[in-house]
């Protein structure tokens, strides 16, 4: 299989497949080889077509990258199908998810370093689309608060519609993993007990780069996460550590959400926030944090701030 990327080239976004260093448009390969391929062409334009068209959509992507790895470079063709990944600028790999599903404490050493107790259920809170920063895209320290925080985590894709979802048939409704940075304004966040301020400031969920299919990655609960600001490492963990693991916390909230093709399911961070250091520390105008997973790719993305004239 493949990564999935969403890319803005020219006036609209395109859904492409990473090729080496270039991309394949699936919509210009889509209609250069129609053969094989499902009924229309929602599958090829956007992620979440992509998802809902399910193995059909995987069955044509394998054939599209098939034939596209074999044209000549003579080929005219090539031209119009395939694009330079450094000439265009990424969006989050699903840009408007149905749902973003996030999962608190799920480290024990994070919930350790936080002075709180592990739960026996998972913590559940939602994030907004409107949220979402694309790779390389601004973090902003916004005006009422200089408390902002990162949180690296493995960001979890859902490929396949289903309720009352069990444990062991939960890993078929994934579709494939992605990065998350689910940066947080603490002050906000620990006013009351609920999440949703804190989580939910514009420009403060970096996401991405690719939407790496299952086949990609062997064992999700084996993936090292490391964090670093302006270099520094400040978070290095392993999913190995989660305290619930992605059947378990499909499984729980598929007892009360019908997930669908494209939710999004961040599933918490690893120790070395920046609330907890003595002293604590936070993002700042001219800051660069970066997370990277094993697999995965890197997330970067600059901090501005709100405050400070463009």
């Amino acid at each position: 299989m493949t990564k999935l990327v969403t890319y803005t080239s020219g006036d609209r976004p395109h859904l492409g497949a990473v090729h080496g260093d270039l991309i394949i448009d699936l919509a210009q390969a889509n209609s250069a080889f129609p053969q094989d391929v499902p009924s229309g062409e929602r599958w090829a334009l956007d992620s979440i077509g992509f998802l809902e068209a399910g193995d059909a959509a995987l069955t044509a992507l394998g054939r599209l990258v098939e034939t596209v790895s074999g044209l000549a470079e003579t080929d005219a063709r090539r031209n119009a199908i395939l694009v330079q990944a450094a000439y265009v600028s990424l969006l989050p790999p699903i840009p408007f998810p149905p749902k973003i599903i996030c999962v608190g404490r799920n480290y024990g050493k994070h919930a350790e370093e936080a002075g709180r107790p592990i739960s026996e259920i998972p913590i559940i809170f939602a994030r907004f689309a409107k949220t979402l920063v694309a790779p390389g895209g601004k973090v902003v320290v916004p005006r009422v608060s200089h408390q902002l925080d990162w949180e690296g985590e493995l960001a979890v894709i859902i490929g396949k519609s289903g309720r009352y979802i069990s444990r062991q048939d939960a890993l078929d409704h994934v579709a494939g993993y992605s990065i998350f940075n689910d940066v947080t304004v603490r002050d906000y966040q620990f006013r009351i007990s609920q999440y949703t301020a804190g989580k939910n400031f514009a420009h403060s969920g970096p996401f991405g780069p690719y939407l790496a299919l299952r086949d990609e990655i062997t064992d999700p609960h084996a993936l090292q996460i490391t964090t670093t600001l302006n270099g520094e490492v400040v978070q290095s963990g392993n999913t190995s550590e989660m305290l619930f693991d992605i059947p378990a916390i499909i499984e729980h909230l598929s007892e009360f959400i019908d997930l669908e093709p494209g939710d999004v399911i961040p599933m918490g961070t690893p120790a070395g926030v920046g609330f907890t250091r003595k002293p604590p520390r936070f993002l700042t105008h001219g800051d660069v944090i970066s997370v990277e997973i094993e697999g995965l790719g890197t997330l970067s993305n600059p901090v501005v701030d709100e405050r400070t004239p463009a």
